[in-house]
């Protein structure tokens, strides 16, 4: 065997693993396929092909209205017909709206779906091989005041969240955990308790696999592994998943 990686090998392993019937038993012993085709826990392929997959498996009912809440310049919606209503609170990047997802205006109940990508490197050092700032919109600083991170936004947009959605309605977050200021950052966690807290029910994760990890040139001795996976976690306005 050669000494090419796993993901170069199988670079859409989980997509594979998705689309794969699986075979049950009929009548007098005889297989046959069925359309059940669960998620698999791991995803290799882009974003946007994994939120089409999102939005497929976990509504009860196909949704009728889809808010993203941090749409930036709408990469996870490049080609796609859903029904969005794309939020942001920089003008530039021309959302339909606007505004701030933590005073969100709009009625009670008003969406099936809403999506979230908070920034994910606050103060970002330096990479030359990636443009956060273009790419993402990642653009904002956290002060020593809120410890260098972004959790202190969490508590306020799903509290909103929940007030806009509609009962049954499906949060899905996209969320990285990260080392900052020496530490390790345990966003995700800090995401599930806070949504947790405003009635949310955690219903599942979706590990995403990046092509590479954030690379700083300053870095000269490692403490931690270099993150190379994001998280899509799933909320439910429900007190049950299923």
């Amino acid at each position: 065997m050669n000494s090419r990686s796993v993901q170069e090998v199988f670079p859409t392993m989980a997509t594979v693993l998705q689309s794969l019937p699986r075979p049950v038993k009929g009548k007098a012993g005889t297989e046959k396929v069925s359309a059940y085709a669960p998620l698999a826990s791991v995803w290799y392929g882009e974003d946007s092909e994994l939120l089409e997959r999102l939005l497929d498996f976990y509504p009860r009912k196909r949704p009728r209205r889809i808010l993203d809440t941090t749409v930036n310049g709408g990469r996870f919606w490049r080609g796609s017909k859903r029904p969005v209503v794309g939020m942001d609170t920089d003008p530039r990047h021309h959302p339909n709206l606007a505004a701030d997802n933590s005073a969100m205006p709009f009625r009670d109940k008003s969406f099936d779906v809403l999506v979230y990508d908070p920034p994910h490197i606050p103060n970002q050092g330096k990479d030359n091989k990636k443009d956060f700032g273009t790419r993402f919109g990642l653009v904002l600083r956290s002060s020593k005041e809120n410890h260098y991170t972004f959790t202190h936004t969490f508590p306020p947009f799903v509290r909103e969240a929940y007030r806009v959605l509609k009962e049954e309605g499906i949060l899905l977050c996209k969320i990285t955990d990260y080392v900052h200021h020496h530490r390790y950052q345990w966003a995700h966690i800090e995401l599930i308790n806070a949504a947790r807290e405003a009635g949310f029910m955690p219903c599942d994760c979706i590990v995403k696999i990046r092509k590479g990890p954030i690379i700083d040139p300053k870095w000269k001795t490692a403490h931690h592994t270099r993150r190379q996976h994001c998280y899509w976690i799933v909320f439910r306005k429900s007190r049950k998943c299923e």
